[in-house]
């Protein structure tokens, strides 16, 4: 394997590059949309591309399930080769563009993508782009999605930028002005181990930093987080980007400064490096009013062409210009996707009718307003798939003419009308209770898609600027389902988004007989619903997120701290609907012989079905004595593992240091404790998790001397 390109010896060649550029042409380079040197024979570059579950908004390429669905794979070595694919890809795509001197937005080699913030509450529209609301599990699915980006090579594949930097979890409606007040303890205990792990365990190559400000300091002028955290404490050795307009935020909406000019003083004092926004050439009037130097400015542009240099575009041995265009979008990288889409769905109730008999079956009713959605397949930041299969589509593929399948809309997702709004309301309701009165089964596809929740700007149609003000299903769809459960036909639901939904009490009724979590799973989610409804692959995957039965005992959604917030300070057992960790599969484990030796563990896990299946075992920690440990177990190992049916494995894990820490009220982390409690399952410990899957964890206590 060829060594990586240092930082060092890229920010040597970097400044030579950057000394023979003028004062003016420094400070052109410090925008996203960086204009060409012609005299230096420097091209124009866009910095701003995306990447989250695809090479996105660029054209046709492999559409993965969004982020959150592959958080519930928890499988950290599948989101790896994800990422290794959308480098590909990305590499593929660059290198045509590049031929064709097309260097426009969304056609670059530094991607804006992952998104670690942490999920910590089920109303934010934006949770859809993360990795869920654990820090540790945030941060493994970070390290490993940098890592496959930026690859192992002497250049990067591609430069990878974590956001948003940082404690930014919404509200979306006012994130240009909203102030996130945190204490140092949530802090470095929460907010920032998964950025912190991609700086020091992948030496991830960029940061943007959010919109917000923290405790009254906005992120793109926060010298605390930007300098003193981020360069010295954890010594990262990229760049900084703001998110877009998040500059001039800071003086028009935060009213932290009092123009432009102050701004861009501030920010690249603070280590900004890079505006996206507007307001670059305010720093002619910060170098006047001597609110920072030229050396500062040179400094930020060789930070920016250091991360060129490393990416080899100012070389000629680079082995990734290589890439041929038909890399991508590639059928291999389609089974991929599609695989994933198998591991990602989350069966969270099952009276037994799953998986579906084909042999038994005659027909089958399709029915609600995400059955044949292709929006519902791309969550947002999205690629264009070239080829797609809805869930509808996806049934039909695999039934053929072996079933018949009714379909009908139903309903619209959020408005009275599915069609016509020259009919009356619910004008398609009667048609889905018509074709469920004359099929076998019905599968009703119901939920969310990226216009109702995600993005301030995008989701449109919310209420909330793409938030949440509950976890109900919109629109008529909560009609809609009563009417079809009325009929006394088994029902199975299939709730698509990005975050946790409730059915308001529905999950029991007795003609409810199933529900699986399919998120918004890629071109080929319809294929792999498909397959897993009827037995084809087992589902496997977990709850990266808490569902709730309702908001009413959440703290306030603008509230920061993160007491009663996520499965680790839960304070009511009977809030949760559905744990983190959990998911049903179409089998039933054993686990046992649970061996515990020092800081390693080994345990055995038998499956006890006819089914060959997937399987999550988890580990989860508990400081039994300090004062400052987190309320409730935490999750700090974890491994998916495949088992054939009525065989037996061992699984071995050794836990980190860190699975033994506290962080104190100072945002200081050490052990404080000399006795531990440690539980393995296949979900958390937690009362819930035990009712729904009938079974305890293994548990066993440790000690270390003081």
């Amino acid at each position: 394997m060829t060594e990586q390109m240092t930082h060092s010896e890229a920010r040597q060649k970097a400044a030579g590059i950057v000394s023979k550029m003028t004062l003016n042409e420094k400070i052109s380079q410090i925008s996203y949309q960086a204009p060409a040197i012609e005299r230096l024979q420097i091209p124009e570059y866009n910095y701003w591309n995306e990447a989250l579950h695809g090479v996105a908004r660029a054209g046709v390429a492999t559409l993965f399930p969004q982020t959150i669905g592959l958080a519930a794979t928890f499988d950290d070595r599948l989101v790896n080769d994800i990422a290794q694919v959308i480098a590909t890809e990305g590499r593929a795509k660059y290198n045509e563009f590049v031929k064709h001197n097309d260097r426009d937005i969304y056609k670059g080699l530094t991607f804006w993508s992952p998104n670690v913030n942490i999920f910590r509450d089920p109303r934010w529209g934006r949770g859809q782009e993360t990795y869920g609301e654990d820090p540790f599990l945030t941060s493994r699915f970070g390290v490993a999605f940098v890592k496959g980006l930026q690859g192992q090579s002497k250049y990067l594949k591609l430069a990878a930028t974590v956001k948003h930097f940082a404690v930014h979890s919404g509200p979306e409606a006012s994130r240009h002005e909203f102030n996130a007040e945190v204490t140092e303890k949530d802090l470095f205990e929460t907010y920032l181990p998964a950025f912190e792990a991609t700086v020091k365990d992948a030496d991830v190559e960029g940061i943007m930093t959010a919109y917000n400000a923290v405790n009254g300091i906005p992120m793109s002028v926060n010298e605390r987080f930007l300098r003193d955290i981020l360069r010295h404490q954890w010594q990262f050795e990229g760049h900084v980007v703001s998110d877009y307009a998040a500059p001039e935020d800071v003086h028009e909406n935060h009213h932290f400064t009092q123009n432009a000019v102050e701004t861009m003083g501030q920010a690249i004092h603070a280590g900004l490096d890079l505006v996206a926004g507007h307001i670059e050439q305010s720093l002619h009037g910060a170098l006047t009013q001597k609110l920072i130097t030229e050396d500062e400015i040179t400094q930020a542009v060789i930070d920016l062409y250091a991360t060129r240099v490393r990416l080899g575009m100012f070389a000629k041995d680079v082995d990734f210009d290589k890439i041929p265009f038909d890399e991508n979008d590639s059928p291999e990288h389609n089974h991929l996707s599609y695989e994933a889409a198998t591991k990602s769905l989350v069966l969270l109730k099952n009276n037994g009718l799953l998986p579906l008999n084909k042999d038994k079956l005659k027909s089958l009713a399709v029915l609600g307003p995400n059955a044949d959605s292709l929006r519902v397949l791309l969550g947002n930041y999205f690629g264009t798939p070239s080829k797609h299969y809805t869930i509808l589509g996806g049934l039909q593929e695999r039934v053929g003419d072996d079933l018949r399948i009714y379909y009908g809309i139903g309903s619209g997702l959020f408005q009275p009308h599915a069609e016509s709004w020259l009919a009356k309301e619910d004008e398609r309701e009667s048609e889905a209770i018509i074709a469920t009165e004359h099929a076998d089964v019905t599968i009703i596809v119901l939920g969310l898609d990226s216009t109702i929740e995600g993005e301030q700007g995008d989701a449109g149609n919310s209420q909330g600027a793409g938030d949440k003000e509950n976890l109900s299903l919109p629109g008529r769809q909560r009609q809609l389902l009563e009417k079809v459960l009325a009929v006394g036909k088994p029902v199975i639901v299939l709730l698509a988004s990005g975050s946790a939904l409730s059915l308001d009490g529905l999950e029991d009724h007795p003609n409810l007989a199933a529900i699986l979590q399919i998120w918004y799973p890629g071109s080929r989610g319809g294929l792999a619903v498909a397959d897993v409804l009827f037995g084809q692959v087992s589902p496997s995957g977990k709850l990266p997120v808490t569902f709730y039965r309702n908001v009413d005992n959440l703290p306030p959604f603008e509230d920061y701290s993160m007491k009663n917030r996520t499965y680790r300070f839960n304070e009511n057992n009977a809030d949760v609907l559905y744990p983190f960790g959990f998911g049903l599969t179409y089998s039933e484990v054993r686990l046992d012989n649970l061996i515990v030796e020092k800081q390693k563990l080994s345990v055995d896990i038998t499956n006890m079905g006819d089914f060959d299946i997937d399987e999550v075992v988890q580990v989860y920690v508990k400081d039994e004595q300090s004062k400052y440990a987190v309320p409730n177990p935490q999750l700090k190992a974890f491994r998916r593992i495949s088992l054939k049916s009525n065989s037996k494995q061992s699984v071995s894990f050794e836990l980190e240091d860190d699975a033994f820490k506290i962080v104190d009220n100072d945002g200081k982390r050490y052990r404080d404790s000399s006795e531990f409690t440690i539980f393995v399952g296949v979900s958390q410990p937690d009362d819930r998790s035990m009712t729904l899957l009938n079974q305890k964890p293994l548990s066993t206590t440790m000690t270390f001397e003081v």
